[in-house]
């Protein structure tokens, strides 16, 4: 299994469905190192610890987290199984920024964005991060979110260890088409 396919299968045990190699995640979205790396080579796809560590660490999204204190490894965000981060509310940037496949733009300067089967909508802090977002499936759109608004609004934010910003919802009054890509 290479990097991207291993970073695939952690992403989908340790966010979606941790059943797939009978691990369970306890509330906070934590498992320890050892039971997922016996849960992974138990199915086939077996990686050392150094191998995971070196997964984490050079993962260009910081997308999962080791405690190192506890041995305990857990996604940073894009839950869709029930788990409390734990993560504090903290005042949003003026802007945020959400990258997307340019034909869920109709939909969304319909009904806004919307977190659906995860905990939360992610936005980034700057256009960059948006776009190669956004970009992962084809052409994109980024769009700008009035943050300072939808917080002053109630909306309440919290940034998740690795720098994504997390919101139940941004509804379409707040948003504006930055620009499209090809």
């Amino acid at each position: 299994m290479n990097d991207i396919g291993a970073s695939k299968l952690l992403s989908l045990v340790l966010r979606h469905d941790p059943a797939r190699i009978g691990i369970e995640l306890d509330s906070n979205g934590w498992v320890a190192v050892p039971v997922l790396l016996t849960a992974l080579d138990a199915h086939g796809k077996g990686l050392t610890r150094e191998r995971l560590a070196s997964l984490v660490a050079s993962s260009d999204k910081q997308r999962f987290a080791i405690d190192e204190a506890t041995d305990r490894i857990r996604a940073n965000q894009g839950h869709s199984v029930g788990v409390d981060l734990g993560l504090a509310v903290s005042p949003p940037p003026q802007q945020q920024y959400h990258g997307t496949p340019s034909r869920n733009l109709a939909s969304i300067l319909r009904g806004g964005l919307d977190r659906r089967a995860r905990h939360a909508v992610h936005l980034s802090a700057d256009v960059e991060t948006a776009g190669r977002v956004g970009a992962r499936r084809g052409a994109c759109i980024v769009l700008v979110i009035d943050a300072a608004a939808m917080h002053d609004g109630g909306h309440v934010f919290s940034v998740s260890d690795n720098g994504v910003w997390l919101v139940e919802s941004v509804p379409a009054r707040y948003l504006m088409v930055l620009h499209q890509a090809d």
